[in-house]
């Protein structure tokens, strides 16, 4: 049984996603404490246990101490199983951190699997669902995984209700990878809201617009306004393009909420594309950290990030703990770095 502290690092639910979704597809019993130690509230909350139950239904784990609150638990896996999935996590915690942990060992199901997530689709501390189809899956893509992505419905900060549907037709092969440099032709982006008038995300997106274009790159940025979100909220993701490649992206978001112009959502996500395209890394900070599980077990992988993160060294960690594979990082903290992996 493999053992993890959940006060390592940060301390944080990364060390339950990704440990629970490796157990899953590895086979290899978990046992867990202190989980989310570091926290203001330990335990496991909503989402972290919605994201636990839904990788103990597809490796129809044996399980203890799954529930609110529970700061420990293990996790006995048996067979990966394809067909249909539902998580509906009740409040508006986050679709993309929940389809993250599932896609791990959803890849390697010997039969298609269908995956549909209700939640928050645009929310603090979690990648956009825009971030996930334009960033996340041509960076998997260019490992030899794929997966399609449907967005039903968009669910904000406090409502939630979001709804995103995913779709996998059966195991496919890992390759390794080698990512350092950064090619860009443009700049595109999606600006959405959603019971809210349109001109929040026109604006949205002529602020980040103006940004870029004063940098002297090309933008184009779609806007999209409607009202079957449950709640209003605005959003804001930026990514970079190589035109007819599928070469890796780097891209960057912000959110709006009561009080905030829509001009600094633009701004924000805008200035934060730019800082990352100005370290030339092929992968931005959020790309590293998620990218972790892929390189661990397909091996024999390098790659070049615009800034080291904790969650980067803690999804290190816990993938040592699953594999055999020897990681170095070349790099510190809050800085560009090389991660490489035998």
């Amino acid at each position: 049984m493999i053992e993890i502290d959940g006060s390592f690092g940060e301390g944080g639910g990364a060390i339950l996603r990704v440990a629970t979704a490796l157990s899953a597809l590895t086979g290899k019993a978990l046992a867990l404490e202190n989980i989310r130690s570091k926290r203001t509230k330990p335990g496991l909350m909503p989402q972290h246990l919605n994201a636990a139950r839904a990788l103990a239904r597809l490796s129809q784990a044996e399980v203890t101490g799954m529930e609110l609150g529970s700061t420990q638990m293990t996790f006995n896996p048996g067979p990966l199983q394809g067909g249909k999935l539902e998580v509906d996590v009740q409040t508006a915690g986050s679709v993309s951190l929940i389809l993250q942990a599932l896609m791990i060992p959803s890849f390697f199901v010997d039969s298609p699997l269908e995956i549909t997530i209700t939640g928050g689709t645009d929310v603090r501390w979690a990648p956009p669902f825009d971030y996930l189809q334009h960033v996340t899956l041509p960076v998997l893509k260019s490992m030899g995984l794929k997966l399609e992505l449907k967005l039903i419905q968009r669910g904000y900060y406090p409502r939630g209700g979001g709804i995103v549907h995913a779709g996998i037709d059966g195991k496919q092969q890992l390759q390794p990878v080698n990512l350092y440099g950064l090619e860009i032709d443009c700049i595109r982006g999606i600006s959405h809201s959603s019971q809210l008038p349109r001109h929040v995300a026109e604006r949205q997106a002529r602020a980040a617009q103006e940004e870029l274009s004063s940098a002297g790159y090309p933008v184009e940025i779609e806007v999209k306004h409607d009202n079957s979100s449950p709640g209003p909220g605005s959003a804001l993701v930026l990514w970079t393009e190589v035109k007819n490649s599928n070469v890796p992206r780097v891209g960057a978001s912000s959110l709006g909420k009561p009080g905030k112009k829509a001009e600094i959502v633009g701004k924000e996500a805008a200035c934060d594309l730019l800082q990352t395209m100005e370290t030339g890394a092929a992968l931005d900070r959020y790309m590293g950290d998620q990218i972790i599980p892929y390189i661990a077990l397909a091996g024999s992988s390098s790659v070049k990030v615009s800034q080291l993160t904790p969650h980067t060294l803690t999804n290190i960690h816990v993938c040592q703990k699953f594999t055999d594979r020897k990681f170095q990082v070349d790099g510190r903290v809050g800085e560009v770095a090389t991660i490489t992996v035998d």
